[in-house]
């Protein structure tokens, strides 16, 4: 494959940026990864990137040439991992991150069969709830959750995040049970915020309008960075919050936790994500955790629940409706259709 070189130091370089760092993930010179490219667009008859001395960006030609390239190189990849894997015991060591409740929760757990099937692994796990740039910040594996958009990144799907309002007991027999969005503007309101992140809106089905949505921006007496932080606050009686399922989940079933709203309540279309770099010879090494992981997240039941499945097993976990005790509502949703 004459072209396998070019493509290589072109794919490296989209992804990178520069000559300089796809040199260095190809553990070549700069000149070599240039001659390399040189020598792809005089095959192809055609100019791939427009470079300069501070920066590389695509061409037209470049851009709908990058898709097809990697999809060649990860189809030659698998291949060739598929003749080889079982022969070569993975080692060394593999950085993750992932959210710090997450990590805990459910990589952890996973940590120690993974070390005794594979002795010579060494996984170091970074727990931290900010972005990260896998690349830049040398990480083999990522795990996040959100909205997942489109990236140069691998993306394998955990689950769905849906999310739930959630109170304790005591807090709603003080306050009383919020029966409409509006009435939520009642209450001590609590938050979940991220480093860089926009507040996080509530969103409902409108009642009586097929696919229109309210959005409920809280306004939270209390909020905090780490969401088993903010769940800890709710059993605390501090207030209602938003959180993710799989968090609350444990306190719903042992009854100090209920749900509020959940005929109303839009769980929305977050998702967790376990990504990595478009690698084209995806190390052993990275491929046999992403698979531990992936098998234990698929047989770990709770992460793939749906709120109407818990409600169903759960019949008692959502809050009943109860007076309120504070001032009229002051309407802060906002309709989007």
């Amino acid at each position: 494959m004459k072209q396998l070189q070019g493509m290589l130091a072109f794919v490296e370089t989209a992804t990178s940026g520069s000559l300089r760092a796809a040199a260095e993930r190809l553990e070549v010179t700069p000149a070599a990864v240039s001659k390399s490219l040189a020598r792809l667009e005089s095959q192809l008859g055609v100019r791939l990137l427009n470079r300069s001395t501070r920066r590389v960006a695509l061409t037209a030609e470049g851009q709908r040439f990058l898709g097809k390239a990697r999809a060649a190189l990860r189809a030659l990849d698998e291949a060739v991992a598929d003749v080889t894997q079982a022969a070569l015991a993975p080692s060394g060591r593999v950085r993750v991150s992932v959210g710090m409740a997450f990590g805990r929760r459910w990589v952890l757990p996973a940590l120690p069969a993974l070390a005794q099937r594979y002795p010579g692994l060494s996984v170091d796990v970074d727990l931290d709830n900010r972005p990260v740039d896998l690349v830049a910040s040398g990480f083999d594996i990522g795990i996040r959750g959100g909205l997942i958009e489109n990236s140069s990144l691998v993306a394998r799907r955990i689950c769905h995040l849906p999310l739930v309002l959630v109170a304790s007991p005591r807090y709603l027999e003080q306050a009383g049970v919020p029966q409409t969005v509006d009435a939520l503007a009642q209450h001590r309101l609590l938050a979940v915020h991220f480093a860089g992140a926009p507040p996080t809106p509530w969103r409902f089905r409108k009642p009586g309008a097929r696919g229109a949505r309210l959005h409920f921006t809280p306004e939270p007496r209390l909020s905090v960075s780490d969401p088993e932080a903010l769940v800890d606050l709710v059993l605390a009686d501090a207030g209602i919050a938003q959180t993710g399922l799989s968090h609350a989940l444990p306190h719903l079933r042992t009854g100090r936790l209920r749900l509020l709203l959940p005929e109303l309540h839009d769980p929305g279309s977050r998702e967790m994500v376990l990504h990595y770099p478009h690698r084209q010879f995806l190390a052993p090494r990275v491929r046999a955790v992403v698979e531990a992981l992936l098998e234990h997240f698929r047989q770990a039941a709770d992460l793939h629940l749906t709120v109407a499945q818990v409600l169903e097993a759960l019949p008692g976990a959502a809050a009943e409706a109860s007076p309120a005790r504070r001032s009229p509502a002051r309407p802060r949703a906002s309709v989007e259709r």
